[in-house]
């Protein structure tokens, strides 16, 4: 993709980055089954930089995010930042490719709900071979989650963050799109 962003473009992708990291520090909910992960809406504005101006500024976004959270606010790290990168990439890559061919509200409807699956389905693969290896965690115990509590946890994380992104995504695509 040869696409060129200019400065307003680029200043409004910044903005989005701001009010993602601004919703890390503010929301951070337990998820009671297991309180080590937590839920947060920092997702939103990425997921509507993806869906406003394609998979790669929503990469970006999630990359400078990931960066700030896991070491910036020392949030498992490495380990941390390689999760945050592998769950919210996968969705807004996912999300905004479907999105980007054909921009109704049914499409954007299943490009969330592919968002969804596709955060769920990667998380659990990383779940399974990243979390051993950072967290030292036998693979089994692992593993033994993955039903119960990895899951359900991405499922409800994506779905509220998809929901919350299709309601406000045309309230504020006006903005992001006016030159």
């Amino acid at each position: 993709m040869n696409k060129r962003y200019n400065s307003k473009t680029i200043a409004k992708i910044g903005l989005m980055t701001a009010i993602s990291c601004v919703l890390l520090l503010l929301i951070r909910i337990p998820f009671p089954p297991a309180p080590f992960l937590k839920y947060d809406p920092a997702d939103v504005p990425i997921f509507v930089t993806a869906f406003a101006f394609g998979p790669i500024p929503g990469i970006v976004v999630t990359g400078i995010v990931s960066l700030i959270q896991a070491f910036g606010l020392g949030e498992d790290g490495l380990y941390g930042f390689l999760m945050h990168m592998v769950a919210t990439g996968s969705f807004a890559i996912v999300a905004s490719v479907i999105y980007s061919r054909h921009k109704t509200k049914k499409v954007a409807i299943i490009a969330l709900i592919a968002g969804i699956i596709s955060m769920t389905v990667v998380m659990c693969f990383a779940n399974m071979f990243i979390t051993p290896l950072f967290m030292g965690v036998p693979r089994k115990a692992v593993m033994a989650m993955i039903l119960p509590v990895i899951m359900p946890f991405n499922l409800l994380k994506g779905g509220i963050n998809g929901l919350l992104t299709m309601l406000i995504y045309k309230r504020i695509s006006a903005f992001l799109h006016k030159n």
